[in-house]
């Protein structure tokens, strides 16, 4: 009987402290989550995947260049439950996102929200992979 108990003392254990490492994952810091930019440009590729999905963004930097950025997303289940669906978004699409940018200054950020060309709002706002 005590021995049943250790086993499902050590199994709890266990689960609570991959469940930690799992959560570890999503912590955002990379993100300055203090800052918001819109960036509008053209859709080069929408990555409907776990554990996250992915806009990949061409948008003019400050110096005129186009500048391809990275867009990380909530997973599908995340976006299915805000009305997004893998063909919400197509390669030339223009659009207008608002994420949180990467600390570092690189073309990495956080999805907040997103509108379409004719300023309609694509799926609800989520929330981001840094809060």
């Amino acid at each position: 009987m005590a021995r049943g108990r250790l086993l499902t003392a050590g199994l709890a254990a266990c689960a609570l402290a991959a469940a930690g490492a799992v959560r570890a994952h999503h912590s955002g810091a990379m993100f300055d989550t203090q800052k918001l930019v819109t960036l509008t440009g053209t859709v080069r590729l929408f990555q409907w995947a776990n554990p996250h999905c992915w806009i990949q963004l061409y948008a003019p930097a400050l110096d005129g260049k186009m500048v391809e950025w990275s867009v990380e997303m909530g997973s599908t289940t995340e976006l299915y439950r805000s009305g997004w669906r893998p063909h919400t978004l197509q390669a030339g699409q223009k659009i207008s996102v608002v994420v949180h940018p990467a600390r570092d200054g690189s073309p990495g950020a956080a999805f907040v929200s997103a509108t379409g060309e004719d300023g309609a709002a694509l799926g609800k706002v989520l929330k981001t992979v840094a809060q």
